[in-house]
């Protein structure tokens, strides 16, 4: 009857010794994957850094030549030899284009982009945290 209970025992055992090696490779396999989606992660960290950077470059730069433009269409628009010089439909597209232009430089501008920003999505990128002390966790 003690060596049956041992017997038992021993291939109680062995099945758990059996799952706990299924378990381990599990563990360095799920391991493996979460380094792989950590550095997947830092490398979107950066690049929404550098694509962030681009766009404010990009967003001072059309606001610069925007103003360009503008003093350029108001030059055009209050020197008398401007209005002699340009043909009627000239004269006509740049009064449309500095009436617009005049309204959209005096007011803030909202770029439009693929996120909805003027609806102050949840998800917008001015939300989205770069904090790293979640990481460890």
């Amino acid at each position: 009857r003690i060596a049956r209970c041992f017997e038992a025992t021993r291939q109680r055992c062995c099945r758990l010794e059996s799952r706990m090696r299924r378990a381990r490779e599990q563990l360095a396999r799920v391991e493996a994957e979460r380094a792989t989606l950590e550095v997947k992660l830092k490398h979107a960290r950066n690049q929404v850094e550098v694509e962030m950077k681009k766009r404010h470059r990009a967003e001072a730069e059309l606001e610069k030549q925007e103003r360009k433009l503008q003093l350029v269409l108001e030059l055009l628009m209050r020197e008398p030899w401007g209005n002699e010089a340009l043909s009627r439909e000239q004269c006509s597209v740049l009064s449309a284009l500095t009436g617009r232009r005049l309204g959209a430089a005096l007011a803030p501008v909202r770029r439009s982009s693929a996120v909805d920003e003027s609806c102050q999505s949840l998800l917008s990128h001015s939300d989205i945290s770069y904090d790293r002390t979640e990481d460890d966790v």
